[in-house]
């Protein structure tokens, strides 16, 4: 599943050392960053970050980000910080950088398991003294405000039973609140999609395709549009395979003129201990290209280098 897996013994000293070398003086030795680095994962980054503080008096990501720039500065940062915490740094990003960024905010709560979001949200208040979901009511609007909400209380109900009556139900309220009607009852989508299991909800889109002859995507792609439609289906693909929803965030953010960075390195950083390979998978399939060889047709330089071992190998 994971492409950066760590190593079973390391020498959290060793580490610190050689980053410093690899540092100090003229020019910076960005093969023996991107080496030390991605061979270890992120709890072994964190014991080297305390090791390099208490052994070389320095901190490393100070020095790191002095010492590097760009694309390949924000992917090296992003494998130094703890993986709630780089969720955390992202959506305030998303939120209070210039514009907002709607798309990070969608990914990522979308995406994200209760636990994780519950996390985000306490360490998100701690580090920023507002809450998430204060930054978003003032941040965003409408109804795509109120999915995001939804989404940021992690409150899905995460069992596995199905409810075959409950699932008839819940597909027959989907028609009736959209396709059946003349406007759409945007509510109803939402309390369904953001509340109920997996399970449970796959069901529902297996009667919703009997009922209404088209699928759940079809219809939300017709009743809604902008934010409000993204969110939705970023909910439904991640229900429904979230490697390949990884996989397609990949895909757009490099595919036709100019590169989504952000995107492509919030992606590439956050899933590489998680499930990079089964998103490689799922790439290979939807594309007919690898990942691999798209990353190394659209980046170039350290930064390329150091995507490319996130990305683990050629398919």
């Amino acid at each position: 599943m994971a492409t950066i897996k760590g190593v079973s013994s390391f020498s959290a000293e060793q580490e610190a050392k050689a980053l410093r070398k690899a540092m100090k003086g003229l020019g910076t030795d960005e093969d023996a960053i991107i080496e030390t680095l991605t061979k270890l994962n992120v709890s072994q980054r964190q014991q080297v970050l305390i090791t390099y503080k208490s052994t070389i008096g320095r901190d490393l990501i100070d020095d790191l980000k002095s010492e590097l720039s760009g694309n390949f500065e924000k992917v090296i940062v992003g494998l130094m910080t703890p993986t709630i915490m780089y969720d955390v740094h992202e959506l305030r990003r998303a939120l209070k950088g210039a514009g907002t960024d709607e798309g990070c905010l969608i990914e990522i709560l979308a995406s994200r398991t209760n636990g994780e979001i519950r996390h985000i949200n306490e360490n998100y208040k701690l580090q920023y003294g507002s809450s998430l979901e204060d930054d978003i009511v003032s941040d965003t609007s409408s109804m795509f405000r109120r999915v995001l909400v939804s989404l940021a209380t992690g409150n899905r109900d995460e069992g596995t039973f199905v409810d075959e009556a409950l699932a008839q139900q819940d597909a027959q309220s989907l028609y009736e609140a959209g396709e059946k009607r003349w406007g759409t009852d945007e509510v109803q989508f939402m309390s369904i999609l953001c509340t109920r299991n997996r399970c449970h909800l796959l069901r529902v889109f297996d009667v919703y395709r009997g009922i209404a002859n088209k699928d759940i995507t079809e219809s939300i792609k017709s009743e809604m549009s902008g934010d409000l439609e993204d969110a939705l289906l970023a909910v439904v693909k991640c229900m429904r395979n979230k490697p390949a929803y990884f996989a397609e965030r990949l895909y757009k953010s490099m595919k036709g003129l100019g590169t989504d960075d952000s995107t492509l390195i919030r992606v590439m950083v956050s899933r590489s201990e998680v499930d990079m390979l089964y998103i490689r998978r799922e790439f290979l399939a939807m594309y007919g290209k690898s990942l691999h060889s798209f990353i190394k047709g659209d980046c170039s330089g350290d930064y390329r280098k150091v995507l490319l071992r996130l990305c683990g190998g050629e398919d």
